[in-house]
């Protein structure tokens, strides 16, 4: 599981970064020039309610939107002006997505939906059923490779959903609500296994609403109004 090796930069730096909308006739910001670092094999939360930035930062910082001003990093690169193409092959080698709607493709059993991650990004047909034999090990998931997400509870859809977007060892991990459709002790295992991948050097950046992410952080700072609030670091590592 563990990430590609780390460069002397942080896994991901924000810079001044804004986002806004047209809300008719004004401007709204989802985002208003935040700035944050990352350190590889961090794991970050990223709290606060609905409508206050999460989502919308998570997706800038993955090159998935692009910010109205200010510039993205990943591993010292400046990703804001890539081209398509380039943002396409960034987030299929480096980046991993996990999303509260688990998004497994409901024809495929656990074992095809991790398989198929490393198929598009050209693994051998060996490393494909090494890794996907590894992964489903690593989330308990062994006794369950041959089920479709239908015949999995929500906890087990979740897992594959971790094991899948850990498939490529990423050096990043996007995950916004990973435990929003979960109960509190199935939150629990998601959030234990990130914290694992953490530990094996993946950086992980994370939107939740889970009180229970503050047992597994390292870092938790909130979001409100497009902004980091400015006492909102609400637990780091430090102060364990």
């Amino acid at each position: 599981m563990t990430a590609q090796p780390s460069t002397t930069h942080p896994t991901v730096e924000v810079r001044g970064v804004s986002r806004h909308f047209d809300g008719g006739g004004h401007t709204v910001y989802a985002v208003r020039d935040v700035s944050l670092t990352v350190p590889p094999g961090e794991l970050l939360a990223i709290v606060g309610r609905s409508g206050s930035g999460k989502t919308t930062l998570l997706n800038l910082i993955a090159g998935l939107d692009r910010p109205d001003d200010g510039s993205v990093y990943l591993d010292g690169r400046e990703i804001t002006s890539a081209s398509e193409a380039e943002l396409t092959a960034l987030r299929r080698s480096h980046i991993g997505f996990v999303f509260q709607s688990f998004g497994l493709l409901p024809l495929l059993s656990a074992a095809e939906n991790i398989a198929l991650a490393l198929r598009i990004a050209g693994a051998s047909s060996r490393d494909e059923g090494q890794r996907t034999r590894e992964l489903l090990e690593m989330v308990g998931l062994s006794a369950r490779a041959g089920h479709r997400p239908y015949e999995l509870s929500g906890g087990e859809q979740q897992r594959v959903a971790v094991a899948r977007a850990l498939a490529n060892r990423p050096r990043l991990l996007i995950a916004d609500e990973p435990t929003g459709e979960l109960d509190t002790v199935t939150g629990a295992q998601i959030f234990g296994l990130l914290q694992a991948a953490a530990a094996e050097g993946v950086t992980i950046v994370m939107a939740t609403h889970d009180p229970l992410i503050v047992d597994y952080a390292h870092r938790v700072v909130e979001m409100s109004d497009g902004q980091f609030v400015e006492s909102g670091e609400v637990r780091s590592a430090l102060g364990r």
